[in-house]
């Protein structure tokens, strides 16, 4: 395939449930997703290596990115770092490499979560739903903390800490009037994390709460690597926290 190709399953005037960029120089293993997803309802992108997801990413918004990162040319993780340019949509990361520091990699690069190959089509399936439906949820669906009319005059639910403003309506982060760029990920926790003030959140809770599975011992380093991207943008000290502490021994909260 030497262009972006776009297919669904869903029947004629039917809308798709979501739409999925899948990113993989194999055309086997685009196909197969393909025929997974697209008999889920969604919509399936395919690119065959990181330019063409880039431009994709730049041309469409979608629910989710599934990224392969051995590819040649650009791989995943660079490819990653050029997405989040341009996009906070959820993204998958599908690879051979099943070691520890690959996934902290994929995490550090802007990913959302990690699958490892040869892997398990339930499994393919199930982490897409939970990442759209998430994705879906903090788009503004959540409740109201304080409203406040915004220049078309509508009311926006707004939380305010510190020199921090998440606008749950537009799903937005800002300081001193200057948006946050922040993944799917990194708001759930912000958005969690400010709506729960003084709560302390172990990495389990987190974990169970935002990725929406079980925890196993590698998750803790899963969260920790989301947490400290996430200081990196909020903090103007990510060394020396405020927004979001540390309760050594039990875990992150927000006073």
């Amino acid at each position: 395939m030497s262009e972006i190709q776009t297919r669904t399953m869903e029947e004629q005037g039917k809308p798709a449930a979501s739409h999925i960029l899948v990113v993989d120089d194999n055309p086997e293993i685009r196909e197969v997703i393909y025929l997974l997803l697209g008999g889920e309802g969604y919509e399936v992108t395919e690119a065959a290596n990181g330019e063409q997801a880039i431009e994709a990413s730049a041309k469409y918004a979608f629910d989710l990115i599934i990224l392969d990162i051995m590819m040649p040319g650009m791989n995943g993780y660079q490819t990653c770092v050029e997405i989040r340019k341009n996009s906070n949509a959820p993204i998958l990361f599908l690879s051979a490499k099943s070691q520890e520091d690959d996934k902290m990699l994929g995490f550090s690069s802007g990913g959302d979560d990690y699958l490892v190959k040869p892997f398990s089509y339930n499994e393919l399936v199930s982490r897409a739903k939970a990442l759209i439906r998430r994705y879906h949820v903090y788009q503004g669906k959540n409740m109201p903390v304080r409203e406040a009319a915004s220049k078309e005059g509508t009311a926006e639910r707004i939380i305010s800490y510190q020199d921090i403003v998440l606008n749950e309506t537009r799903r937005e982060v800002s300081r001193n009037g200057q948006v946050i760029e922040l993944t799917d990920t990194e708001y759930a926790l912000l958005h969690l994390l400010l709506t729960n003030r003084k709560q302390i959140f172990s990495a389990e809770h987190l974990y169970e709460s935002i990725w929406q599975e079980e925890y196993y011992y590698g998750a803790n380093n899963t969260v920790m690597v989301h947490m400290r991207n996430l200081r990196c943008k909020i903090e103007k000290d990510p060394k020396n926290p405020t927004i979001i502490k540390t309760v050594w021994g039990r875990g992150y909260r927000c006073d």
